[in-house]
């Protein structure tokens, strides 16, 4: 069996007919719905077609961009005390206050004040009471400035406002003997 190739001669009839495919305009009207809704996204040169209207290009030119916020801008920054921590300190004060106050006020360490100024002696625990309640007093009069010192009992020599040489200090340093101490 020999082949034959098909020529693309137009037959006698003409071209095909479909005949059992009649399409109405609704059928069309379909078709293109189907088409376009298979395209998804933006149509291809979106970025550089005419989007924006010449008022908006007018309005972004008249623009100037050196006008900003007319806020002013503080350029020194203060330091200021944190609300709490001011209200804090006031209460810590009247609170040492009370507590000073109280630590005076306490009927145990005044009779037992006055034990140890008439010479008799504590035993070690409420000579332990006494000497932490003293000690309470006194950080909390330095707190409040009330506390006054008394003169030092061990008088330093004094400094000398010279500075002591190289030489000196040499000298000071071959002549100490490390045997006494």
């Amino acid at each position: 069996m020999t082949r034959k190739k098909k020529a693309r001669k137009v037959g006698s009839e003409g071209p095909a007919q479909y005949s059992d495919k009649s399409l109405t305009k609704e059928d069309i009207a379909a078709l293109a719905r189907k088409r376009k809704s298979k395209r998804k996204g933006l149509k291809s040169g979106s970025r550089h077609s005419e989007g924006k209207t010449a008022q908006q290009r007018q309005a972004q030119a008249q623009r100037d961009p050196r006008l900003g916020s007319k806020k002013p801008i503080q350029l020194e920054v203060e330091a200021k005390p944190h609300p709490k921590s001011a209200e804090a300190k006031k209460a810590r004060r009247l609170s040492a206050e009370q507590e000073l106050e109280m630590l005076e006020n306490d009927a145990q360490l005044n009779v037992l004040l006055d034990r140890i100024e008439n010479g008799d002696s504590l035993g070690e625990g409420l000579q332990q009471y006494v000497d932490e309640k003293l000690d309470r007093i006194e950080v909390l009069m330095k707190q409040l400035g009330l506390f006054e010192e008394d003169e030092p009992e061990v008088e330093e020599a004094p400094k000398k406002n010279k500075r002591r040489g190289d030489d000196d200090l040499l000298a000071e340093f071959e002549n100490f003997k490390f045997d006494q101490e």
